[in-house]
């Protein structure tokens, strides 16, 4: 069902961010910088909207619009401005856990979701939940409104077994990633559609099942005993 919203991601929207990709300097910058607030707080006015609509269905701890502002300092790539608008939305803590992520950007928006950086010890209590039993988060993953969105578990791995991990356990697959992410892109077309914010809202309703699991992981021991009493 299409939602009616008052706010859009306009054509203004990806044609600052192409200019700004090709002018991508301070002087320009603050010459154009009005354009630059209207389309802002048009698209905060969008993410707003969407988190107006995700916390009827999931526990938002905070909506967050990030700075169009990069840190160079440790950068090779000296361009001070982002080409892109992202904003995340993350899940009430400690029970919930897993982080929405819309990124705007010509050509490359998506909706994206998961575990980007988990910590040591999360990793492993992942790693050794996988390792007593993959049946529940195989299921989940294999589901076909969620090979639809997403296709198949996405981030960076290990080419090898983690240390402690038999290399040819049957779920090695999933026990060598060192993230757990879920992407779906989107063209420009699609970003610019009525019903893109619906489209959006259907995309990170679908990622629940597999945050839930995993919520249900990291707050339980390997006997399942609540971690939070």
């Amino acid at each position: 069902m299409i939602i009616n919203y008052q706010n859009m991601i306009t054509k203004d929207t990806f044609e600052f961010l192409s200019q700004l990709k090709e002018n991508n300097n301070r002087d320009w910058f603050a010459e154009n910088k009005k354009q630059y607030d209207a389309i802002l707080k048009n698209a905060t006015s969008f993410f707003t909207e969407i988190n107006t609509e995700l916390v009827k269905t999931d526990s938002i701890e905070k909506m967050n619009v990030f700075r169009i502002y990069r840190d160079i300092r440790f950068s090779k790539d000296k361009s001070p401005y982002k080409t892109n608008f992202g904003v995340s939305f993350s899940r009430t803590k400690p029970m919930l856990r897993g982080g929405y992520y819309l990124h705007i950007e010509p050509d490359n928006s998506f909706v994206g979701g998961g575990f980007w950086a988990p910590n040591k010890d999360d990793l492993h209590r992942i790693r050794k939940e996988i390792e007593l039993d993959a049946s529940e988060l195989r299921e989940i993953i294999s589901d076909k409104n969620f090979k639809k969105m997403f296709g198949e578990l996405s981030g960076d791995e290990l080419k090898t077994a983690p240390k402690g991990f038999d290399k040819i356990h049957p779920d090695i697959d999933l026990i060598r990633k060192k993230q757990y992410l879920v992407m779906r892109k989107f063209t420009n077309e699609e970003v610019l559609s009525n019903d893109f914010k619906s489209e959006v809202l259907a995309t990170f309703s679908a990622m629940r099942p597999f945050f839930d699991f995993m919520s249900s992981v990291l707050t339980t021991d390997l006997n399942g005993e609540s971690l939070y009493k």
